[in-house]
Order: C-alpha cells, then sequence, then structure tokens
C-alpha cells in the first residue's frame, strides 16, 4: 500500500523524517525516498530500492548531507516516489498513497489537452504519482488542482505536496487512507501512522476528514477545504495493515483486534463442539486476536512458532508472489515441543490465496499437531479490492473464495446475486464454500470472523467503514 510523513519544522528537520520515515516500513516493499528543502540550496531527493534491504541503511548515507526545514518522505509498494515537479504552480515534491482504476482514460484526457509525456516506470506502466501531479497542474491554484484530482480519480488517492513554503496534506475524498497530523515547539509533522511521531516528541493535533485539504507550515495548519460528511475508511487498516500502536478515527489497532479475538471466542463458545488445547496467533497481525480469544475463552495462549525477524523484516518481501510465499514460510520457525500431540486453533488476518496458511498447517501436521482449528478474523474475502492496493492479486480468480465458488457453481462468472449468497453467513451456500476451503487447506474446522462481530469490534458507525472486499458494497 505505502505509507507517508512530512515535516514542516523552523529548525532542520532531516532527523525527524528520517525516523518518521521509517516508522511506516511495514506498509511498503519495493520504493522509499525523501525530499527536503533547503533555502540555500533548493529541494534536495534521495530515492532507493528497499526490496534487498530496510529503510535506514539504505538512507544512512544521505542523510548526512541532506538538509532543510520542511521534507517530505514516503514507503512505497511500487512506484518511485517522492517526485519533484516544475510546473506553473513552482516546483513542489509530491508523494500519494493511491489506487487509480481510470488511469489510461486520464492519460488520454491529458494528452488531449496538450499534455506531452510521461516518464513510465520499469514496467511500462505509468508512475501514478506522476499522474496525480499532471492532474493538479490542469488547475489555476494547487488547491484546486488537489480537489479536481480527487474527483476524477476512480478509486482513492491521498497526497502530500511540498512546496518552499510548506505542505499541502489532502486526505482521499472518502477517506480510505488516514492522514494524521501531530505537533511540537516549532514543528509540524503530518503522516500515515499516528504512533510515527511519539517518539519524536509530537503531541496528536488533529486527523484530517475525508477530502480535506490543509496546509502545514512550522507556524501553524491552516485548513483549505473542510472535510465532506461521507467516509469510507479501509476496515481492513485495522484488521491486518495498521501497527499495533497506531489509530485511526480515535479507535487503536491493537485494542480493536482484541476485540475481534473475543467476538469469535463467544461464537465458538457458542458452539460448544471444539475444546483445543491451545490459542495462537499468527506473527504478527494474528496475535492480538489471538489474545483476545484466549482470554475470553480461558484457553492458554502460546506461540508455538516464531517469525525470523533478524533478517527477514517484511521490507525484504519480494514482488514476485511465488517468491513472497517461499519467504514467508521461512520467516516462520516452528516450536516442536509446543506443537507437539497438541490441539491448536490458530488465528490470522486474513485467507487471501491460502497459500502460505496452507503450508503453515501443513508443517504444525509436520511437527506432531494433533488438530489445526483456523479462525481467519475477517470474513471471506470475496471481491478484488477497488480502493486500495491490498492485494497483489492480479484479478479475483485467485482468490480462493471465487475458486472454491466457481468449483461448487460451475463457472467462473456467478451472477451477483449468487455472490451475495456466499456472503451469508447462514446460507447453505457460504457453509458450502467454507467445507470446501477447510478441505483444501487440511484445516480441522473452520469458522471466519463474521462481518456483523466484525463491525461491532471495530465500533464506529458501520456506514463509515468499507467493507467492499468482504461484501461488494462501496
Amino acid at each position: 500500500m505505502g505509507g507517508f510523513f512530512g515535516i514542516a519544522s523552523r529548525e532542520d528537520c532531516i532527523f525527524d523524517l528520517y525516523y518518521g520515515t521509517d516508522y511506516h516500513s511495514h506498509l511498503g516493499t519495493r520504493r522509499a525516498g525523501m525530499v527536503v528543502y533547503d533555502k540555500t540550496k533548493g529541494f534536495d531527493r534521495a530515492i532507493h530500492n528497499i526490496e534487498s534491504t530496510n529503510f535506514r541503511p539504505k538512507f544512512e548515507k544521505d542523510i548526512k548531507h541532506m538538509s532543510g526545514n520542511i521534507g517530505i518522505g514516503c514507503i512505497s509498494d511500487f512506484e518511485p516516489q517522492p517526485l519533484i515537479i516544475r510546473s506553473h504552480h513552482g516546483t513542489y515534491a509530491i508523494t500519494t498513497v493511491s489506487k487509480i482504476n481510470n488511469s489510461k482514460e486520464l492519460t488520454e484526457q491529458l494528452y488531449n489537452n496538450g499534455f506531452s509525456h510521461f516518464l513510465e516506470m520499469s514496467g511500462g506502466e505509468i508512475n501514478p504519482t506522476e499522474l496525480v501531479a499532471a492532474l493538479i497542474n490542469q488547475k489555476p491554484t494547487i488547491v484546486e488542482g488537489i480537489h479536481y484530482a480527487q474527483e476524477v480519480i476512480n478509486g482513492s488517492v491521498t497526497i502530500l505536496l511540498m512546496t518552499e513554503k510548506g505542505i499541502y496534506a489532502a486526505r482521499d475524498k472518502m477517506g480510505r487512507t488516514p492522514v494524521q497530523i501531530g505537533h511540537k515547539f516549532g514543528s509540524y509533522c503530518c503522516c500515515f501512522e499516528s504512533f510515527s511521531y511519539l517518539n519524536l516528541g509530537y503531541q496528536s493535533e488533529k486527523e484530517l476528514g475525508p477530502g480535506e485539504i490543509d496546509f502545514i507550515t512550522p507556524d501553524g495548519i491552516e485548513m483549505l477545504q473542510a472535510p465532506n460528511k461521507e467516509m469510507r475508511i479501509c476496515t481492513f487498516l485495522w484488521i491486518y495493515y495498521g501497527f499495533p500502536a497506531a489509530s485511526y478515527e480515535g479507535l487503536n489497532v491493537e485494542d480493536v483486534r482484541y476485540r475481534c479475538g473475543e467476538k469469535m471466542a463467544e461464537r465458538d463458545l457458542r458452539r460448544g463442539n471444539i475444546h483445543p488445547d491451545i490459542v495462537a496467533g499468527v506473527p504478527d497481525s494474528g496475535i492480538a486476536h489471538a489474545v483476545g480469544y484466549s482470554n475470553h475463552s480461558h484457553i492458554p495462549y502460546s506461540r508455538p512458532f516464531v517469525k525470523y525477524t533478524p533478517t527477514w523484516p517484511r521490507s525484504f518481501m519480494p514482488t514476485f508472489q511465488s517468491k513472497r510465499d517461499l519467504i514467508a514460510k521461512m520467516k516462520l520457525i516452528p516450536i516442536k515441543e509446543l506443537i507437539s500431540d497438541r490441539s491448536l486453533l490458530l488465528i490470522d488476518d486474513s485467507i487471501v490465496r491460502g497459500t502460505q496458511l496452507r503450508e503453515t498447517t501443513e508443517y504444525l501436521y509436520d511437527s506432531g499437531a494433533k488438530e489445526v482449528h483456523v479462525r481467519p478474523a475477517c470474513p471471506p474475502l470475496v471481491y478484488g479490492c477497488k480502493y486500495l492496493n491490498f492485494s497483489r492479486s492480479n484479478s479475483e480468480s485467485e482468490l480462493i473464495t471465487r475458486r472454491k465458488i466457481a468449483k461448487l457453481e460451475g463457472t467462473s462468472r456467478p451472477t451477483e446475486e449468487i455472490l451475495q449468497d456466499y456472503i451469508d453467513p447462514d446460507s447453505d451456500r457460504y457453509h458450502a464454500m467454507l467445507e470446501e476451503i477447510r478441505k483444501e487447506m487440511g484445516f480441522t474446522s473452520l469458522h471466519y470472523h463474521r462481518l456483523d462481530d466484525m463491525l461491532d469490534s471495530v465500533s464506529i458507525d458501520s456506514n463509515c467503514l468499507c467493507t467492499y472486499c468482504w461484501n461488494g458494497r462501496e
């Protein structure tokens, strides 16, 4: 997906920018960059590939010569950024967290309006951040340009745009991704993850609303566009993406995951036919869910496998899915003494394709487990996300749910009415799909977190939450 961090300070900001950006490393795996502005030296940028190492070692040499009182940095899953743009708005730097579904149409419109060219990325595609900049440049002012980009993009876009005077922070018009602002004496910061500024001495100032545009300087914050009333923030931020210390809309990630675990335990206690010896969470995002389950059910929590993090942090994950699956397996080390001859209940954040969790289950059995009961912490993923780069699936057909639905229905193109029946946790089709998944994956039992229970766990108005990947509702 990607994350960002920006600073507007009365003093040099490179230290805060370096560490604040690094705190977003869990959100992206491919590229990272920083841009600073110095009144004497102007704009200075560094971008590196982080597929083979993490953020800090890549940039530790750069920060020795970079300086400035305003800066933005990013961690990106795909495109190189931030970009430095020269236009009728002057020179500015820009970074985005975006998914642009109508990129081709917007590009053709720009060509027809006299835009000459784009610098394509190595994969042959146009850099989406460059496309956003081109859209902004169609309007006479930056604010009008940002608003225009927000309106014409099909998907989502959250933007940090830095000039020599300050930073424009613009949250996606539906608020699908967050923008947080912190403050300490002489400095303001803006970021994706709220925890990223805490150890740098900042206090929480505000969270931008959907579509809100603020201008941030060392002296304060000016709202340039008021927030929209309607919001659809991604629910998966709490279930998987977010770091445990992060909060969105005032709700802490770890706390929500804990409550999800409690809800799943409640359901199993009602079923009354499952009696595991231990509860475990797949590191790292499944752990808080498992702790909540364990405490509510009074079944002991244990760590039957651990993740080897010294040389396998998330930022080392390759971009090719087959290699990602292999590395994910290599990172988890089983502890046979805690597995052998035991019945385990395992909680993971989700099941997408099923490859990694199936292999995890296999080596639990190979290590002597008697039973492996699985509880994904969210409902079955039935629709590919249209709004965020949530999964690297090339198509919905790669989702394990869609493969099982195709098998059960005898077609890869079921009607929307049929899909909605598979989404209903009380329907026969839903239970048939779960049984097909259970058999393929080798689980002793399988029960997904119900959508209604999950939304109760998040505990904000469900109309403000995006649940498209689970129920197809925008």
